[in-house]
């Protein structure tokens, strides 16, 4: 089992910028795909952004394709999400979450492809 804790949201004006931390217990950070999603206030969750376990692939969203960067730390077990150009459309609780996926062709996008996901941190982004 893997816990994740999220931290790094908050309040910001639109065109701001914030850096989400996913900081991951246990030992097998590296074996894992990690990635992003968000749930606005009355909205289905949604995939933002993966990023493959040694951190060589990536795949975005396309709302936060060009603003949003993924990266990972795994001698520190933290996943990072840097947001810049930050929209009031952005505003929803972050999760993060882990995949035990093998083998695969594309990064996972789907909820189902995650194992372990963290309890998630609110931002807000005003106009």
């Amino acid at each position: 089992q893997v816990q994740l804790i999220e931290s790094g949201g908050g309040l910001v004006q639109a065109g701001g910028s914030l850096r989400l931390s996913c900081a991951a217990s246990g030992r097998r950070f590296s074996s894992y795909i990690m990635g992003w999603f968000r749930r606005a206030p009355g909205k289905e969750r949604e995939f933002v952004v993966a990023i493959s376990r040694s951190g060589d692939s990536t795949e975005y969203g396309d709302p936060v394709k060009d603003r949003f960067t993924i990266s990972r730390d795994n001698a520190k077990n933290v996943l990072y999400l840097q947001m810049n150009s930050l929209k009031p459309e952005d505003t929803a609780v972050y999760y993060c979450a882990a995949s035990r996926l093998g083998a695969y062709y594309y990064l996972p996008t789907r909820e189902g492809n995650y194992d372990y996901w963290g309890q998630g941190t609110q931002v807000t982004v005003s106009s």
